[in-house]
């Protein structure tokens, strides 16, 4: 068996293709969402084979419109292993760089308009001593404040990648946010409710009066009530998959 009808094996495995119909799901419900940006931005989930090798959401579509068979194979260095297909450039940049360096399973990049909105002001970021659903990202999040362009070579993305730190969410000054997870359902559900925790933020500022954070300690606690029970989690994407499974 060639390196190529290996790639197509394990593509085609259904380990791989639970993983494919998962990442497209995610994709879905991030447009149903409001959460996608033209074709723009991308999704990948790293095989768990320690092979370097990630699914990526591809080129030319609408997140609306992908479905497990329109997912990507890719390698590291941006090859096509299966798939019918193409990758756009920024995805390989980013998203290798943050698989391979930050070590994450799960990469979710967007221009989400609240997330990014944040993104422009002098803080960068969301502030995760205001809301609840804020609380849940206290001591997760890590700020790249340099904007240096599109990401469009590796050294790029090796730089976002490293700027994170080892954070599970980036906010990506002038430009949108990152979230990872260990799996996509998790992630997922991260990015959702980032999203909604930043709007809150900025209709809270929209009105002019002044804003009453909690003591961090207490952000602290909620973040680790959070994190200590997924199951809502999970439950949220499988309710997501019984509506968007058309």
């Amino acid at each position: 068996m060639n390196c190529l009808q290996t790639h197509r094996r394990d593509f085609e495995s259904q380990g791989v293709a639970a993983l494919r119909a998962d990442l497209a799901l995610a994709l879905r419900a991030a447009a149903f969402h409001g959460l996608a940006e033209g074709i723009c931005n991308h999704f990948s989930v790293e095989l768990q084979d320690g092979s370097g090798r990630f699914l990526l959401n591809p080129q030319g579509l609408l997140w609306s419109e992908i479905h497990a068979d329109d997912i990507v194979l890719v390698d590291a260095g941006g090859q096509v292993l299966a798939g019918r297909h193409p990758v756009e450039s920024t995805a390989m940049f980013i998203h290798a760089a943050v698989h391979r360096i930050a070590g994450k399973a799960c990469v979710l990049h967007t221009h989400m308009p609240h997330a990014t909105a944040l993104t422009l002001t002098v803080d960068r970021a969301l502030d995760t001593t205001l809301s609840q659903t804020a609380m849940r990202f206290h001591g997760r999040l890590s700020i790249d404040a340099h904007y240096n362009g599109l990401a469009l070579d590796a050294s790029e993305g090796e730089r976002i990648a490293r700027s994170m730190q080892g954070a599970d969410i980036a906010f990506l000054g002038n430009h949108g946010v990152i979230v990872c997870g260990s799996r996509i359902d998790h992630a997922y559900d991260d990015l959702y409710y980032l999203e909604r925790a930043c709007m809150t933020q900025v209709l809270a500022q929209s009105s002019g009066r002044a804003l009453a954070p909690v003591d961090a300690a207490l952000a602290a606690q909620v973040c680790q009530q959070v994190m200590s029970e997924r199951q809502q989690s999970e439950l949220f994407f499988q309710a997501l998959g019984r509506l968007l499974s058309a």
